[in-house]
């Protein structure tokens, strides 16, 4: 139970108690003397302690008017005019709507904070032929761990001896478990299930992949929407607004009226200020927000902001990067076509030309290779962004790159008319063939994409491939707007002519897949990153984070941000309605100071519940 939680059980106990005895004892609750007044007032201020130490931190911070001025202006003027069942009753109550609040927030965070619960407590660290327990901080870079079933992975590593099956709902929400063999990475704050694993540390516990999602879990938290500082700013107007009203509801209508009762008025005019606290309103905005992150984390969809949640409610547009993203980024040599060599001979010299490069299409080719390269034939490598590299092997120059790249060298080079990524090769000058690479669909971005047509959404493809390879992965999944042979710069400008022609209250969504992708995922109103998980791109530039490689989490994206948002709407029309309507009643005297409490903690009630209730169907 949260510490906060606990002080309200305390002062709500305490206040109770001496509430009960006080009404026993008491008469009609007006001014009485000796135990019941006593009683009373010790009732009062055990039930009003919080909310006098709260005022006093806010008038520190020069925070003056709000809920908490509201209630003790109120219920001390009822003290003054002899309401002292009426006071001890509304700041009660007052304090029951506040533990709701703190339960209801607690218990949000707390079932987020569960399921997101992945930070490993130990490590085996294995040191010879011995293993030692530690924190996962202590681990260094090249600690070999062992980790055994049920346990969690302390760190970000590679595995070097064994094999299991890994549970990664946590991070991902993929509910089926994967198998993970020698050589393959395991993220820490995934569970091995059966078997025995030794891995080798890649990641210090800091930068490891169950470090950072807390930290953006936690972070998501203090980045606010426009309609949570709405809300702000509402309050910060209303409180003074009202606390005028109040007044003027306690002067003018004796004033105006001398017929009237000084003391009624009075009393109104205190029930109108009980009436306007706006605590349910405040709760129910920002526990939404918080119901919404909770939500996509257990999508495996990580919000870095309720701001974030908010504008991808209101996009458009959603741009999608093409390798990676619609289709799988696994590359396959599909053909070899030489000229002056052997196809064994091209596709050698191509592996060793690209064995210091990590993009998808150089990892197929030394794939495809299927030797260990020797790294002692190549003396230099310069790598040319979008475009290819130039080596020097066995003492030959050797440019391999696409037919821009054969272009910026002024080199010849034969044009491929099949469908898929040719990778050109030139030796000391003369053309050496091609290597036609092909890449598949995921098997959900058709899915995706109808569902964005469906909801008349626009979908867009930018790609540095070539315009046929482009056209005809567009064709099959059904995209109309299509912009290829991009440069990553050229990626950044597009989607600036993007903006530039959208309506201002209109969001456009870049989705990349996180690895070269950066300076778009940055640039658009909201970054999409597909298969964050351990993509250090993905975590730094992107503002939404799709922790598995599939394209339909957008889907669940949507779902739960526009959810969010309806139900912050209701909440909003409903609470400021009811106030209204509240306000009112106290005017003309038809609510008494319990009433008027009661009837916002209903308000609340209903809002926390509507709000559970729409992220829920989302």
């Amino acid at each position: 139970m949260a510490k906060a939680v606990k002080i309200k059980f305390i002062e709500l106990g305490a206040g109770g108690i001496l509430y009960l005895a006080a009404l026993y004892t008491a008469g009609d609750g007006e001014w009485t003397s000796g135990a019941e007044t006593v009683c009373f007032l010790l009732a009062y201020f055990a039930l009003a302690a919080g909310v006098f130490a709260q005022l006093i931190r806010n008038f520190r911070k020069m925070h003056f008017f709000d809920e908490n001025f509201l209630m003790l202006l109120a219920t001390v003027g009822a003290l003054i005019i002899g309401k002292y069942t009426e006071a001890v009753g509304a700041i009660l109550f007052f304090q029951i709507g506040k533990l709701i609040e703190e339960i209801s927030m607690s218990r949000t965070k707390k079932s987020i904070a569960k399921y997101m619960d992945i930070r490993p407590e130990f490590a085996n660290r294995k040191v010879g032929n011995k293993e030692e327990n530690v924190a996962p901080s202590d681990l260094k870079r090249g600690d070999v761990i062992v980790i055994r079933p049920g346990e969690k992975i302390p760190v970000d590593a590679v595995v070097t001896a064994g094999s299991s099956m890994v549970d990664m709902k946590a991070l991902t929400g993929e509910s089926e478990p994967g198998e993970v063999k020698i050589g393959q990475k395991v993220y820490s704050g995934s569970i091995n299930l059966s078997g025995l694993l030794e891995a080798r540390v890649s990641k210090v516990y800091a930068e490891s992949t169950a470090s950072r999602i807390m930290g953006l879990v936690e972070g998501a938290n203090k980045k606010k929407s426009e309609t949570e500082k709405f809300a702000d700013r509402f309050t910060k107007y209303y409180t003074p607004i009202v606390t005028c009203l109040g007044i003027l509801v306690m002067i003018l209508p004796p004033m105006m009226l001398p017929a009237h009762d000084t003391e009624t008025w009075m009393y109104r005019g205190l029930i109108f200020l009980v009436a306007a606290c706006p605590f349910g309103l405040l709760v129910s905005v920002p526990l939404a927000f918080l119901g919404g992150i909770g939500a996509a984390s257990k999508q495996g969809v990580l919000m870095k902001g309720s701001n974030f949640l908010e504008a991808l409610s209101k996009a458009e547009t959603f741009i999608f990067d093409k390798t990676g993203t619609l289709t799988q980024g696994v590359f396959h040599v599909k053909k070899i076509c030489p000229k002056g060599m052997t196809a064994e001979e091209l596709l050698e010299l191509t592996a060793h030309g690209e064995a210091y490069s990590s993009h998808p299409i150089a990892v197929s080719l030394q794939e495809a290779y299927g030797k260990d390269v020797d790294l002692g034939r190549v003396k230099y490598i310069k790598e040319f962004s979008g475009f290819g590299v130039m080596a020097e092997i066995d003492g030959k120059d050797v440019y391999i790159g696409n037919s821009k790249f054969m272009n910026r060298q002024g080199l010849y080079y034969q044009p491929v008319s099949e469908i898929g990524t040719a990778v050109h090769v030139a030796v000391d000058g003369e053309y050496a063939g091609y290597i036609l690479i092909s890449d598949a669909l995921r098997k959900d971005a058709k899915r995706t994409i109808r569902w964005l047509e469906r909801h008349q959404l626009e979908a867009v493809m930018l790609t540095g491939d070539n315009e046929r390879v482009a056209q005809s992965v567009a064709k099959q999944l059904g995209i109309e707007y299509v912009y290829a042979n991009l440069m990553p710069e050229d990626k950044v400008a597009q989607l600036e002519e993007f903006i530039d022609s959208q309506m201002e209250s209109e969001n456009l969504a870049f989705v990349g897949d996180g690895i070269n992708d950066a300076p778009v995922l940055a640039r658009a109103d909201i970054g999409i990153a597909m298969g964050g998980l351990g993509a250090d791109a993905a975590l730094e530039a992107a503002d939404v984070i799709l922790m598995e490689d599939e394209p339909s989490r957008i889907i669940d994206a949507i779902r739960i941000s526009r959810g969010t948002i309806r139900a912050v709407k209701q909440n909003l029309i409903f609470a400021i309605g009811m106030k209204i309507l509240l306000l009112i009643l106290a005017f003309f005297g038809y609510v008494s100071m319990q009433d008027a409490i009661i009837a916002d903690m209903g308000v609340m009630l209903i809002n926390i519940l509507n709000s559970f209730w729409v992220i829920t169907l989302c």
